[in-house]
């Protein structure tokens, strides 16, 4: 039962670490233009 202290605010501090790198990456464009780097590979420059 004592583990349960420790591991629920682990837990919680995980996701809240997870979706602030989610929000940041969406803040900072990341998944702006998600098509062309796949077509990129395919042209060839």
């Amino acid at each position: 039962m004592d583990i349960l202290f420790l591991l629920i605010p682990l837990s919680v501090a995980l996701v809240l670490l997870i979706l602030g790198g989610l929000w940041w990456a969406v803040e900072h464009g990341q998944f702006e233009d998600v098509e062309s780097e796949g077509e990129r590979i395919l042209r060839g420059d």
